[in-house]
């Protein structure tokens, strides 16, 4: 088991991945991992940043942070109202390792079961899906940093400037029970009031169509997602299946009849570089399309978190209106109630211009990821599927030579 990684070895294609679902030409600043160290409880990141910008005391500097820190600069930018209208880069997943953990466990309670080169080759694919894991970790953790790094009001962010500069802890701890389940019911709340909001009809049309677009579309990720993981899973486990095959075929090769022993030893090795293909193919279709999809899935519950949260400013809105016309009639209060309607009003109209912009930048992104990454998808398994084309009419020739 690998607690722990050698950064060049880990991160090898991990930007490959991170720019698998965002991209940026912005240079002023630029930050990213570059080292990461995974522990039995926790992962330590090592993030990297190069900025031309005068707020920073320096140009290049890094800085160590945990999966805790991140959540807690998101936690940060959501809670901001000036921020209302942004569609905040979701939070990356918190590190789980525990089911490659006890796959390799299992294997090492069954390894008697097995010969010891098949043992060697499913701990060798396990280790794989381990570091895939690991990577993947990763990537999601420098996906939301670039977000925030190439968005014009999220770089300026204090708590962003503070989360890439402090080099000490940032003291953050984890949520209590009674944190847990405040925010438990804090989000019932939230699922009640959206319910509710949903049912309202939207004074523009842009933002009504976007809703109705956003909640389709976010069932239509999800299904998707879970296909695309049954995908790839069914390719993992034909890469497991010819190691089997390959193992038996090649014991059976110990026959005294040399064409026989020939026979099985070249059907073996097909087995084998069969095996290595399928697996290529899995990694290939979780980076660029699985990946994909459940990133999205988490943006688009961003997005629609953004048009949560104008739906509750133009309620306030509407009620603000409901009190100055009754302010008006009973001829009291007026100007305080005058005031907080302009107020409101001007909170909405400068929420929706920002979050028109938004959704407008939003669509826009994930046409081009989807397009850029389903074009690399299709040329790598056109590529996959010529080699095992080209392994297939070499193994078959070499048959028939025997």
């Amino acid at each position: 088991m690998m607690d722990a990684a050698d950064s060049t070895d880990i991160l090898e294609d991990e930007k490959s991945r991170t720019q698998s679902v965002d991209l940026s030409t912005d240079t002023s600043l630029v930050v990213d991992i570059s080292d990461a160290l995974s522990e039995r409880d926790r992962v330590k990141f090592t993030v990297h940043t190069k900025t031309t910008l005068p707020d920073f005391k320096e140009s290049d500097f890094n800085v160590v942070r945990e999966h805790e820190e991140f959540i807690w600069l998101h936690d940060r930018l959501v809670d901001n109202e000036e921020y209302a209208g942004i569609i905040i880069p979701p939070a990356p997943p918190k590190p789980d390792f525990d089911v490659s953990r006890e796959k390799l466990q299992k294997l090492g309670e069954g390894e008697n079961t097995m010969t010891k080169e098949e043992f060697q080759k499913m701990k060798q694919e396990l280790e794989a899906e381990y570091l895939a894991t690991f990577k993947k970790t990763v990537a999601m953790h420098e996906v939301f940093l670039t977000r925030i790094a190439s968005h014009p009001s999220l770089r300026k962010d204090s708590n962003f400037k503070v989360f890439l500069e402090y080099k000490g802890e940032l003291n953050v701890r984890g949520k209590n029970k009674k944190e847990k389940l405040g925010g438990l019911f804090k989000g019932l709340a939230k699922g009640v009031d959206e319910v509710l909001l949903s049912s309202q009809k939207d004074v523009d049309e842009f933002f009504e169509n976007e809703k109705k677009f956003l909640v389709e579309y976010h069932n239509k990720l999800k299904d998707a997602t879970r296909k695309g993981d049954q995908m790839t899973r069914s390719h993992k486990n034909c890469a497991d299946t010819f190691i089997k095959i390959s193992t038996g075929v090649a014991a059976m090769g110990t026959s005294e009849y040399t064409g026989l022993d020939k026979f099985l030893n070249k059907s073996a090795d097909y087995f084998e570089r069969a095996r290595k293909l399928e697996g290529r193919v899995a990694s290939d279709e979780d980076l660029k399309l699985v990946d994909l999809l459940r990133y999205y899935l988490r943006d688009t519950e961003a997005a629609k978190d953004l048009l949560y949260r104008r739906a509750k400013c133009l309620s306030e809105y509407e009620n603000a209106n409901k009190t100055l016309d009754k302010a008006r009639l009973k001829n009291k209060e007026v100007a305080a109630a005058e005031s907080a309607q302009q107020n409101a009003s001007e909170k909405f109209d400068n929420m929706s211009e920002v979050a028109r912009q938004e959704l407008t930048d939003f669509k826009s992104r994930r046409v081009q990821q989807f397009r850029k990454n389903l074009t690399e998808l299709v040329e790598l398994e056109l590529k996959h599927a010529k080699a095992h084309n080209q392994l297939l009419k070499n193994t078959l020739a070499a048959l028939k030579e025997i």
